[in-house]
């Protein structure tokens, strides 16, 4: 019977997991210690940096918590060490001296999460539960033959390499996460990426366009309301927040937020609890924030459109998503999957795209990004009823051309008909809109000696229109 209890024990010590606490506090070990023994784990312990490495490099283990200040170093060097050699190893920082700053230069440097002293035991258990969540590190193969089911950015230039490589990075934290970049770059798709990717990969990924929602809307749709708040109110509406409870809420064109909402949202954030609309109790919330816009974020900090405090909770890690423009060489290889999606929906044969098309499409701009590319295409297939893809069947916009060294076939310019877009590639293709409409109603405006009703009357537009328009565009001061 002895034999038989000493094997079970043996097989729940070999499947539990084993975690190394790093910490110079005899006290704080031994709560640890205590509070993940409960758990059903197998603590290991040091109380430097320098042990903490032996044990690392002698032991498998699931979870590191160490403090921030050790006799031999910082934390963040020992978070350094982990993420750079033991990259299946979380990391969560545990210190006395939980400043803002101490906790994004924690998570900037690849930490998991973070907790302050005193560590409340719930936080320690949910932190741990949600650490051993995560999905296992895929090491991404030379190709792009072996990508598994889940959705992936395509590509095989080394700024998309280096973008995936930082997604699987962000994917393994709870960090606060601002994705930038032009429209039609795939912001979402990288979001959803780090969403599938992490520990809350089985948790609701809500997806919140904040430009779509009129302001006097949002505070509702936001936060939710009880049966009865108000007229109309037939029911209890969770609201974003609470339905992404557990998981991630992408707040996509964030800057579109006006200034009454992002003060709301700073304190959500900020206290991690919600209150509907008429409701007394507020209610927990574990959410993680991805956030991203196609304007310069800082910018319109400066100019006073955004709260700095805002910008500074959303922005612990920004993600930059490349231009299309940027890596010509991965157009041929978005270009087929794309074809080959749209031939598969059709039930039509697999299209295949000539050569010279090829190289005019990649020396196209592209000023929509992926976006406008699946739209030309979309299109192409449309109009043609052919396997073969030529020029004149993409009808891109007339542009001037600069040829590759590597593209040496001449290229066609597509028909007269065509419209001619001449644009600033100085600035995405939002700014460069915005800028052409300032300036048509500046015109409109001089012209009209400021008469506001003679102005909208010549841009063929409402007078309501025009003072929304100048007010969005910053015109009224």
């Amino acid at each position: 019977m002895s034999i038989d209890n000493e094997r079970i024990n043996l097989q729940k010590k070999i499947l539990s997991p084993r975690i190394l606490v790093v910490d110079d506090e005899p006290d704080i070990i031994e709560l640890l210690e205590l509070t993940l023994a409960r758990m059903g784990m197998e603590v290991s312990s040091a109380m430097c940096i320098h042990d903490a490495k032996a044990l690392l490099q002698s032991h498998s283990f699931q979870l590191c918590l160490t403090d921030m200040r050790l006799p031999d170093g910082n934390g963040l060097e020992l978070v350094k060490y982990i993420s750079q050699h033991f990259i299946d190893v979380p990391t969560a920082v545990i210190t006395a001296y939980g400043t803002t700053e101490n906790a994004v230069a924690a998570l900037k440097a690849g930490a998991f999460d973070y907790l302050p002293k005193p560590v409340s035991l719930k936080q320690l258990r949910d932190l741990v539960k949600s650490a051993l969540s995560l999905p296992p590190v895929k090491i991404e193969s030379a190709g792009q033959g072996e990508i598994s089911q889940q959705r992936t950015l395509l590509g095989e230039s080394e700024s998309m390499r280096q973008l995936r490589a930082t997604i699987d990075k962000l994917s393994r934290s709870q960090a606060a996460v601002y994705i930038s970049g032009e429209s039609g770059s795939g912001k979402e798709l990288a979001a959803k990426m780090i969403h599938e990717r992490s520990a809350r990969h089985k948790q609701p990924f809500v997806a919140v366009n904040c430009g779509a929602i009129p302001e006097n809307l949002m505070e509702s749709e936001f936060f939710g309301y009880k049966k009865g708040a108000f007229t109309g109110a037939e029911k209890d509406h969770d609201g974003f927040f609470l339905t992404a409870d557990g998981g991630t809420l992408f707040l996509d064109e964030v800057a579109d937020l006006p200034l009454t909402m992002q003060v709301k949202l700073l304190r959500v954030i900020q206290e991690k609890q919600v209150r509907r609309i008429g409701d007394t109790q507020e209610k927990s919330i574990d959410v993680r924030i991805i956030s991203a816009t196609h304007k310069k974020l800082n910018h319109c900090v400066a100019m006073g459109q955004f709260r700095q405090d805002l910008y500074y909770r959303l922005n612990v890690i920004e993600l930059n998503m490349p231009a299309l423009r940027e890596m010509r060489e991965d157009i041929p290889l978005i270009a087929e999957a794309i074809l080959e999606k749209h031939c598969q929906e059709a039930s039509r044969p697999i299209c295949r795209i000539e050569k010279d098309a090829m190289i005019m499409l990649k020396n196209y701009d592209f000023p929509g990004n992926v976006r406008e590319l699946e739209n030309v295409l979309e299109r192409t297939l449309a109009l043609c009823p052919d396997v073969n893809i030529g020029i004149e069947e993409l009808q891109l916009p007339d542009q001037t051309v600069e040829a590759t060294p590597n593209d040496t076939a001449e290229v066609t310019q597509t028909p007269a008909t065509t419209i001619q877009v001449k644009t600033d590639h100085n600035l995405p293709l939002q700014d460069y809109l915005d800028k052409l409409e300032k300036d048509s109603i500046i015109k409109a405006l001089n012209e009209s000696r400021y008469n506001r009703t003679k102005a909208a009357k010549g841009l063929g537009i409402t007078v309501r229109s025009l003072r929304y328009r100048m007010e969005r565009l910053g015109l009224n001061d």
